[in-house]
């Protein structure tokens, strides 16, 4: 093909990738924007109120994703046979998907409430931990709509459908807001609950994110839910092989960071607070390549799915390409506006203080970042889940925790010192995480010459 003929190709296929990526990037920031808002909401009650919201959620999340994660082998089954044009096969993934997440809820229950007496023995700050306790029980009632709603949506993003799942979260903020407004602060005589309102504001919207997403699905195929309800354990057994990497991939992510704050717990208040908002910032960077690395997998997996290698490769370098673009600028905003951005959450001098270096030091991380998550989801779109795990395992608990550690205290460093410790890891599995991308690709162009 001459290089004429490719330009309009290259062309076709980012316009392809931003027609699915634009409305992810937007569901992955309006999912971001939720705890954003949870913080913002708690960081005008007091400084313990947002310490308590940082450890809580990270409690949570830590196992909650990793639940999830085993949903996410439905990326690569449903976007495979949608290519191949099988609906029937897509349909009985998501059957199957939405019966690992009925299996998934009372591991995710039990796990929380075994690890909340755990909380009392990690030394966390004892201004925070009750705070942190109370809003734990709370938020842990979000896990059975949650990982309905994962399945759901995994099935529609890999059909390609996802205007919808973006309107139903951007529905799902406003009923947070508002719940927040009426439980943490106790308006129109709701009881004034501080933190644990905020949690239960995040259970209702929940509800309303599964509730909203089983009629989309419905009306996309009435069908749908007419396929066979028995449980096939093969397919399951397919989509854990899948999803067990991807999940232990995520929960290594989120478990480092978990691991961070149960350190930066252990300093003041304040720091705590300052480390919880470039946390949060930086979790919103993330959520736009995260967005785009669905919309890799998708867009892959359907490439795969039709017998399509060239198109495969190109769907992966094209995300690749806005994924990096996405994180450049992101880093820039950091470096020039932190103080700014600390501002948002907390009016409070000494927390903002706190963040300020984070954020900074977050910067310097933002490309690599954005270039881990967006490979990891082209990987996945053919079939491969275990290269991410192995690097992240690596990246993050090999290098970044442990060089974390020994700058943070060893050092004298402090909160920086972790961050710094993160930051290498996160280089380390961008950087190799490309390496492996290019690799298969290089593979995938020589199946089609």
């Amino acid at each position: 093909m001459a290089i004429a003929d490719k330009i309009p190709s290259e062309r076709s296929e980012l316009r392809a990738m931003l027609a699915l990526a634009g409305p992810l990037v937007l569901t992955e920031l309006g999912w971001m924007a939720m705890g954003v808002a949870d913080t913002m909401v708690v960081g005008r009650v007091s400084t313990e109120a947002i310490g308590a919201v940082s450890l809580g959620t990270t409690v949570f999340y830590i196992i909650a994703v990793f639940a999830g994660g085993l949903l996410w082998g439905m990326d690569t089954l449903v976007s495979q046979a949608f290519g191949a044009e099988d609906l029937e096969d897509c349909r009985h993934t998501l059957m199957n998907g939405l019966w690992l997440a009925v299996l998934l809820v009372p591991c995710v229950l039990g796990a929380v409430w075994l690890f909340i007496p755990l909380l009392a023995r990690l030394g966390i700050n004892p201004d925070v931990l009750p705070v942190a306790v109370a809003y734990l029980r709370a938020l842990v009632w979000s896990a059975p709509p949650l990982l309905i709603f994962f399945a759901l949506r995994r099935y529609l993003q890999s059909r390609g459908v996802v205007r919808p799942i973006m309107v139903t979260l951007f529905l799902a903020n406003v009923a947070n807001l508002a719940g927040n407004w009426l439980l943490v602060f106790g308006h129109w005589g709701a009881p004034r609950m501080g933190a644990p309102g905020s949690a239960w504001a995040t259970v209702f919207s929940r509800i309303l994110m599964m509730g909203s997403l089983g009629y989309v699905a419905w009306r996309l195929d009435p069908e749908v839910f007419s396929a066979a309800w028995k449980p096939d354990w093969a397919r399951m057994r397919r989509l854990i092989a899948l999803g067990a990497p991807a999940a232990a991939q995520i929960t290594l992510e989120s478990s480092v960071f978990g691991v961070v704050t149960m350190l930066v717990g252990h300093l003041s208040g304040e720091i705590l607070a300052g480390h919880q908002i470039a946390l949060a910032t930086v979790s919103c960077t993330y959520m736009m390549p995260l967005g785009v690395s669905s919309a890799a997998a998708v867009r892959v997996g359907h490439a795969i799915g039709r017998r399509d290698a060239e198109a495969a490769r190109k769907s992966g370098w094209s995300a690749l390409g806005l994924g990096a673009a996405l994180m450049s600028s992101a880093a820039l905003a950091l470096l020039l506006f932190p103080r700014f951005i600390a501002r948002l959450f907390t009016p409070e001098v000494a927390i903002i203080a706190a963040a300020v270096p984070l954020l900074r030091i977050a910067a310097f991380f933002q490309l690599f970042d954005g270039l881990q998550v967006v490979a990891t989801g082209a990987l996945r779109g053919v079939g491969d889940t275990r290269t991410p795990m192995w690097c992240h395992l690596a990246g993050y608990w090999g290098l970044g925790l442990p060089a974390g550690i020994g700058l943070g205290f060893g050092a004298s460093l402090g909160a920086s010192g972790l961050w710094m410790g993160l930051s290498a890891g996160l280089i380390l599995i961008g950087m190799a995480l490309v390496g492996f991308w290019s690799r298969k690709a290089n593979r995938l162009q020589r199946m089609v010459q």
